[in-house]
């Protein structure tokens, strides 16, 4: 199977489970703090990896991963109904921290650059050359 291929269906399968998450599932709470990040494909499109990110505490954010979990058999019907393949792939959610991950990142280079910073100050107020 091409990879273009792939990657048109899976841009597609995060496009409508993006769709069915905000605006059919049945538990409200989902829709406002749930995003579909990516969408990974098997190369014979049977299984499909969806990541997502939640917004909200260690555990909103499990409660919600749960949610969809168990709403997976619906998500993946209304798949097979948008989109028409052989198969209907197989779905999996997975939570992608990579946002978590990468405002930690921003806020250590901030705490890295105001300690820096403070030492080139505290350094200029002593008169000492490096």
């Amino acid at each position: 199977m091409s990879e273009n291929r792939i990657r048109r269906v899976a841009e597609q399968i995060k496009k409508d489970v993006s769709q069915i998450i905000g605006s059919q599932l049945k538990d409200p709470r989902v829709a406002g703090i749930t995003s579909v990040t990516e969408v990974q494909l098997s190369k014979d499109l049977r299984y499909a990896s969806i990541y997502v990110s939640i917004f909200g505490n260690e555990t909103e954010r499990e409660e919600m991963l749960q949610t969809l979990i168990r709403a997976t058999g619906y998500i993946r019907s209304e798949i097979g109904r948008r989109i028409k393949l052989r198969y209907t792939p197989e779905i999996n959610f997975y939570l992608d921290n990579s946002m978590e991950y990468g405002a930690h990142i921003d806020s250590v280079i901030k705490s890295l650059k105001e300690k820096e910073s403070k030492n080139n100050e505290r350094d200029k107020g002593t008169g000492e050359d490096h």
